[in-house]
């Protein structure tokens, strides 16, 4: 009579771990997936004056500075065009209006000129950009606000001390460049301007200064003075300052050979700008692209009649014929209609009624020389 029994222990045995074995095989119930979040809605961009208000007042407001009354010297880097790099009416009117603000509500910062013996103290130094974007954040979309962007860096502590951000809405706002900036024939890729940028919209609060903005930074207001002494129209001033910043610590920028090229136009010096313009042209291909702007009659291929204008045009593609850049370079003509809405610009610079053709040469890795 024991053995069925045991078996039967047995089987109770069995089964009770087949039904654990299953129990544990079941599969567990998966929560539901949640929604990713939304993302947040764009900043509503409000009238520049405002936008403006917003930006500075954050900035100074927001500084962190030593404790006490002493007063704090602050210089102004130009503003510019975050895109370009270009000083225009409505930097300069910023900038104006900044210190407007500062010399009435913030009497701690002391605004001094922007120069050598201001720079040798030490003072905090006040950067921005003001630049179109797409406000919803789209790459393609139009232009349909302009972001501010305010900083200041201490060049004694070495680091960016407080940042102002505000989005003004386009209208009534005058982006055209400043004559130094307006002149200019050449585009190309400017490490100097990237440099300033990056400093003003890179950084948050806290943040070292690139090292190479506070080296520079000497050199940065003899030019501010050159570019000032130029839209003045005192040509040899001008050029004196040009002359000396290119031998100064990063001197050697876009801008500065520019200027160089515009002052010699203006003072007539016709052998100097030839080859100041030809030296321009060999420093925007080493950056591995250069880009000119040539105006038209509307619809025609003929140079608008202006010689203020066109006056220079034989001698430009005198230096960019095909043996400044054999074998290396490729030319592209590139028209450009001018009549639209300067808001879809991405250059920085407002359209025209005229039509443009812009010719770019750029670098390019051949198999042999193209003959």
């Amino acid at each position: 009579m024991t053995t069925p029994l045991r078996k039967l222990n047995v089987l109770v045995c069995t089964a009770c771990c087949f039904l654990a074995t299953v129990t544990v095989a079941l599969p567990q119930p998966t929560p539901s997936p949640q929604a990713a979040p939304s993302p947040p809605a764009p900043p509503t961009p409000v009238p520049f004056d405002d936008a403006l208000l917003r930006a500075a007042n954050d900035l100074f407001s927001k500084a962190v500075v030593p404790p006490g009354d002493g007063k704090i010297e602050l210089v102004i880097d130009p503003l510019i065009d975050g895109i370009s790099g270009a000083q225009s009416t409505a930097t300069r009117l910023m900038q104006e209006r900044i210190v407007a603000l500062v010399r009435k509500s913030y009497p701690r910062f002391d605004v001094r000129p922007f120069s050598s013996e201001a720079l040798s103290r030490g003072p905090v130094v006040l950067i921005g950009t003001f630049t179109a974007i797409n406000n919803a954040g789209a790459a393609d979309g139009p232009r349909d606000a302009y972001r501010i962007c305010l900083a200041l860096a201490d060049l004694r502590s070495k680091s960016i001390v407080s940042k102002g951000v505000a989005r003004a809405k386009p209208e009534a706002i005058d982006v055209t460049p400043t004559p130094a900036f307006a002149d200019n024939p050449v585009w190309a890729a400017d490490p100097a301007t990237s440099i300033y940028i990056k400093a003003c919209q890179g950084t948050k609060p806290g943040d070292p200064i690139d090292p190479v903005y506070v080296e520079r930074i000497g050199t940065s207001s003899l030019i501010s003075d050159a570019i000032l002494e130029y839209d003045d129209r005192r040509y040899r001033e001008a050029l004196a300052f040009y002359r000396t910043a290119l031998k100064m610590t990063g001197g050697d920028q876009l801008r500065v050979r520019s200027g160089i090229y515009l002052t010699n136009w203006q003072l007539n010096r016709r052998d100097d700008a030839t080859d100041a313009f030809g030296s321009l042209v060999d420093y925007s291909l080493a950056g591995k692209k250069l880009s000119m702007r040539f105006l038209f009659k509307p619809g025609s291929t003929q140079f608008v009649d202006d010689p203020k204008i066109s006056a220079p045009y034989p001698m430009w593609l005198s230096q960019i014929e095909p043996g400044r850049c054999s074998g290396t370079h490729v030319f592209n003509s590139l028209g450009i209609p001018r009549k639209q809405d300067p808001r879809r610009s991405t250059s920085g610079f407002p359209s025209c009624a005229l039509s443009s053709s812009r010719i770019s040469c750029r670098a390019v890795p051949l198999a042999s020389p193209i003959s």
